[in-house]
């Protein structure tokens, strides 16, 4: 299942659409982002034509991570509308994510 997103591709995935949206933003190197990815896909498998899951490495996409002010990460943003809804720092349980995508 991929789920990435770039910022070649951001628009289209996250912006565009009826259906909320969740962007993992995070890095390899990053610890705390690893321990998430396994949440994140199984949020994304869960949700499935409900919601749309995507993750996005902000050491290749930088231009969408500055655009949304990301500093910190693992940063999940919930998107509705092509709008920033939610925002959730640091890694979480999978009910804060399904929660939140409600």
């Amino acid at each position: 299942m991929d789920i990435q997103t770039t910022d070649a591709t951001f628009s289209e995935d996250v912006l565009k659409g009826d259906l909320p949206v969740l962007v993992d933003f995070w890095a390899p190197w990053c610890g705390p982002c690893r321990m998430a990815g396994p949440i994140i896909e199984s949020v994304a498998q869960k949700t499935e034509g409900k919601a749309k899951v995507f993750k996005l490495n902000v050491d290749e996409n930088p231009k969408s991570a500055a655009e949304y002010g990301i500093t910190g990460i693992p940063t999940v943003l919930i998107f509705r509308n092509g709008k920033v809804e939610k925002e959730l720092v640091g890694v979480q349980s999978e009910a804060d994510y399904l929660e939140a995508l409600k």
